[in-house]
């Protein structure tokens, strides 16, 4: 069982940008470049508690924002465990974050933020 606590230095620039692009392409009215900036985000920050919760507290959000129930509904347990299950090292790796996706299923990481990823963590 591997423990994280903390996001290494290296990596947390990468996880900010992604967010960035997310509040900008929200304010923009971009919703689905806004959506996709937060999935994003989310398989960066996954493995670390506090990134992971982060995120699924941004999505949570954007849920209430667009009124999107199933969203809303989805990302309540995911807040309430997701940081939890990054801090003992039982995520699903590459898993997108949204409610439109099982919570438990592994997906494949884009190559980009793979080689992000491995470079940088």
């Amino acid at each position: 069982m591997q423990i994280n606590t903390t996001m290494p230095g290296r990596l947390k620039p990468f996880f900010t940008q992604e967010l960035e692009q997310a509040a900008l392409n929200f304010s923009a009215h971009n919703l689905q470049q806004s959506w996709r900036h937060l999935e994003r985000a989310h398989i960066i920050g996954q493995p670390y508690p506090y990134e992971h919760s982060l995120v699924h507290w941004k999505m949570l959000q954007f849920g209430v924002a667009i009124k999107d129930t199933q969203e809303v509904l989805g990302q309540l347990p995911r807040l309430l465990v997701g940081g939890v299950k990054s801090f003992v090292g039982t995520i699903p790796v590459g898993n997108t974050g949204g409610a439109n996706v099982p919570p438990l299923k592994p997906m494949e990481i884009p190559a980009d933020l793979q080689d992000i990823i491995s470079q940088h963590s």
